[in-house]
């Protein structure tokens, strides 16, 4: 049960990069995604805020060398927000939703050890069918789904004018998830998610979000996740909350998810977890624009809940293995 699958096709580990990565050229091409957003923002700036979340998933995933190759953030694009809009319609039925998330997670890391499709799916699209379980408004999920995929689009055709670049420097191969991995990340992700439903939780999915984002089949960088989710959940909203508070002009929001999607773009080579924070950051905002006196609910319900999530993670993904170890050793 626990021998290693074949190696997964193109997936790597950044254990030799810096901590905190700063690409100008990346931080320009954020800033461009995100112009509709800050367009639409000064006349409706929910809807903006919307299309700044939208183009998040092509920031993160940063510039392909070749122009041909920058094609595949549509497809991520779309990998990500149908699994949303997926979880969005489980979340009706907490029973199955838990049971799907659960035979996912093992699915999806018998497919990472095989295609570097299956990696997307166990490290993006499994976690935001969790992100989905927060959205019973099945309109509302679509809409969100949609907006990530013309983001995509839009972001793809951006990415064009951008010129080729040699590929960076190969990293080193990550060693391939085991089937018994598969089985402790689905088992993580069901315990979130039954644990959502259960204390009838108004966000469900962070948790169970939460606990399958910072999931890794390396001890290392689960670790290194775990620690950075929630530094970055904090400062994230932390950030959003003192802006929503000083009740700024509406072309304050338009710059700060310029500024948002710039930094995302910008330090997506990093080592370090900081890529939530700007989500974070760009998510609190939605939430508080209208409502700023509920920030103080909201960062204890986030926070909270993102402890949640990696407590789990930690149970499955290092307590588990470090017990059946030391289990190991004491018999020999």
């Amino acid at each position: 049960m626990g021998r290693p699958l074949r190696r997964p096709v193109g997936v790597s580990v950044r254990s030799n990069a810096p901590g905190i990565v700063w690409d100008r050229s990346q931080a320009t091409l954020g800033a461009v995604y995100a112009l509709p957003a800050a367009v639409a923002m000064l006349s409706d700036p929910p809807t903006g805020l919307a299309l700044a979340v939208g183009v998040l998933p092509a920031a993160i995933v940063g510039l392909a060398p070749t122009r041909r190759a920058r094609r595949a953030v549509v497809v991520l694009g779309t990998l990500i927000g149908v699994p949303l809009f997926l979880g969005s319609l489980l979340a009706n039925v907490p029973w199955l939703a838990v049971a799907t998330i659960g035979g996912l997670g093992v699915a999806a890391a018998w497919l990472a050890a095989r295609s570097r499709f299956g990696f997307i799916a166990m490290t993006l699209s499994l976690p935001m069918i969790g992100v989905g379980l927060s959205y019973t408004d099945v309109g509302q999920s679509a809409g969100l789904a949609g907006l990530m995929i013309a983001g995509s689009i839009y972001a793809c055709l951006v990415s064009m004018l951008w010129p080729e670049h040699p590929p960076g420097a190969a990293r080193p191969p990550a060693a391939p998830p085991t089937l018994e991995y598969g089985i402790r990340l689905g088992a993580a992700g069901a315990t979130a998610a039954a644990i959502g439903f259960l204390a009838g939780l108004e966000h469900v999915g962070w948790a169970c979000a939460a606990a399958l984002l910072v999931m890794r089949p390396s001890e290392e960088m689960q670790r290194l996740r775990s620690v950075g989710r929630i530094a970055a959940v904090a400062a994230g909203a932390l950030a959003a909350i003192a802006l929503v508070r000083l009740h700024p002009p509406v072309a304050v929001y338009s710059a700060a998810a310029i500024l948002a999607v710039g930094g995302a773009a910008a330090t997506n080579r990093s080592r370090w977890y900081v890529t939530s924070a700007f989500t974070t950051f760009l998510v609190f905002l939605l939430l508080l624009y209208a409502t700023p006196e509920d920030a103080d609910t909201r960062f204890a319900e986030r926070l909270g809940e993102t402890l949640l999530g990696v407590a789990i993670a930690y149970a499955f993904g290092l307590a588990i293995p470090a017990l059946r170890r030391r289990r190991a050793s004491q018999r020999q």
